[in-house]
């Protein structure tokens, strides 16, 4: 049964198109996904979809747009929060998983691109670099680390990588609780971090 959404309000048809669309472009992928799909899917006309966020790409590129910054709010929230960085690193972890979990569509989008789209590569390359550099300047502004700097960046994208891949992993495997997976995450990063900051660090024999 198609939905009746001609009375709702325009934000409320907004949301209804991200939806779908972000549903759709997760499960089918890019190339599998058309406007009149998504229209479909949203209960919408195909004219609504364009009014709302134009053509196919343009509709992506807004929701990658979205959902990062969504993201990137919540976990800026988490890290701006009091206490140390060992308090703070495991309640940034948690907070990203948490979005994961309740936007396993958003999650599905920002971290596989589907599209091939040399447009939207740079977008995903952006994110990415965007993501390494806040990781990297929480890394260098700790008092608690002295990571040298040449150990910074790598460190940052080390970490942000390593996220995003469990987080792509765990799409498949929802067998697992969350608590389990962020266990993982918060020690493989915390491993990392500490160890980078200490003189001892291992090195190729």
């Amino acid at each position: 049964m198609v939905r009746k959404t001609a009375k709702l309000p325009w934000s409320e048809r907004r949301q209804l198109i991200i939806e779908a669309a972000s549903r759709l472009f997760a499960t089918r992928g890019y190339a599998s996904t058309s406007i009149d799909d998504i229209a479909a899917e949203a209960g919408v006309t195909k004219p609504i979809v364009y009014r709302h966020f134009g053509p196919k790409k343009k509709l992506h590129l807004a929701l990658l747009a979205l959902h990062r910054d969504e993201l990137l709010s919540t976990l800026a929230e988490a890290m701006r929060q009091p206490g140390t960085l060992a308090e703070r690193v495991p309640r940034a972890t948690d907070a990203w998983f948490s979005y994961v979990e309740a936007h396993p569509y958003a999650g599905a989008m920002l971290f596989r691109d589907t599209t091939g789209d040399p447009e939207v590569r740079r977008f995903y390359e952006e994110m990415q670099a965007t993501a390494r550099t806040a990781v990297a300047a929480l890394i260098a502004a700790e008092p608690d680390f002295a990571v040298p700097e040449s150990k910074v960046e790598p460190l940052a994208e080390l970490t942000r990588a390593a996220l995003a891949g469990l987080a792509i992993w765990w799409s498949e495997h929802h067998e697992l609780p969350r608590d389990a997976i962020v266990q993982v995450a918060i020690n493989g990063i915390w491993l990392g971090l500490e160890r980078a900051g200490l003189s001892e660090s291992w090195n190729r024999p």
